[in-house]
């Protein structure tokens, strides 16, 4: 295992943060042989492994601070949001890059890049070649996290929960068994919310979900016309619905064809803000947090990802 972070020119070597337990420990072994499959055509790779959960953001925002600026997240969604509160904010106004080699149990993110599994994934790192990304900073009342994916309260948070206590093991299909056990409790709670310093909303809602790109819980579409580099979030609102209508309707969200339902409406804003702190579960780019959101702020073009 290469763990040379002061050798060479540190801002042009990647280094690799791997999530050995991502994907049920699979990530660990998969690891090796891909890292060695990408050195072998021609990328300079240092590995640095996790040990613990936040680990990787330690491990971010330390050879950032050495001079580090091209990154691989290898394992899930989870462990690319943790690399992000590393590098931010301090990476806000510098040239960095993320790569994604995604071995865990999600992989969400590079679905709007048509990067679907280990094989694309590993043909785009080859190449080395990236665009810029908007980050999405969001305040809350006990401090900042910055996500890259996507943000939802109420239902969907609720489900992230389930999945993640029990049914993360399944992958994809652990998120739709999460689905079918919440819609037992299905509750619609108000958070009233500020777009843009103009438009207010404080209606019930089954979830509400700020997206910067399309796709959640693998494969669903849940906003898919949401654009990660054009600066604004696609806000995802499903109202007042009951249990039967809304298990009709989730199915639709494999195609995003849910947002053609009445009771669902979309909207776009670079800044929100929540009216009312609420300490409630928050799914962030697959994590839960229980916090009291205050804002969320898009920084356009904060990152350049390998697509």
């Amino acid at each position: 295992m290469k763990t040379a972070l002061d050798d060479g020119d540190r801002s042009m070597r990647i280094l690799a943060i791997v999530n050995g337990a991502a994907g049920g420990g699979r990530c660990g072994a998969a690891a090796s042989r891909a890292l060695a499959s990408l050195r072998s055509a021609g990328l300079q790779i240092d590995e640095l492994v996790t040990q613990r959960e936040g680990h990787a953001t330690e491990l971010a925002r330390d050879a950032f601070a050495k001079g580090r600026r091209r990154f691989l997240s290898v394992g899930g969604d989870g462990t690319a949001y943790e690399i992000v509160n590393g590098l931010f904010p301090e990476a806000t106004t510098e040239h960095v890059e993320l790569g994604m080699l995604p071995l865990g149990t999600g992989n969400s993110f590079l679905r709007d890049f048509r990067i679907t599994d280990e094989d694309s994934a590993m043909a785009a790192l080859r190449g080395w070649e990236t665009r810029s990304i908007d980050v999405i900073r969001a305040e809350h009342s006990e401090g900042v996290v910055f996500f890259i994916n996507l943000l939802g309260l109420g239902f969907t948070a609720t489900v992230g929960e389930l999945t993640n206590r029990r049914f993360k093991r399944l992958g994809p299909a652990g998120y739709i068994a999460a689905v079918v056990s919440k819609m037992v409790d299905l509750d619609k709670p108000v958070d009233p919310i500020l777009l843009d310093d103009a438009e207010e909303d404080a209606r019930p809602a089954v979830f509400l979900s700020f997206n910067n790109s399309k796709f959640t819980g693998g494969a669903m579409m849940m906003a898919p016309d949401a654009d990660p580099s054009d600066g604004r979030l696609d806000i995802i609102r499903a109202g007042d619905f009951s249990r039967l209508p809304l298990l009709w309707a989730f199915p639709k969200i494999f195609l995003g064809r849910h947002i053609e339902h009445p009771k669902v409406e979309t909207r776009r804003a670079s800044r929100v803000e929540f009216l009312e702190e609420r300490r409630q579960p928050v799914m962030i780019d697959g994590e839960i947090l229980h916090i009291a959101l205050r804002s969320l702020e898009v920084l356009p073009h904060a990152l350049e990802v390998v697509t």
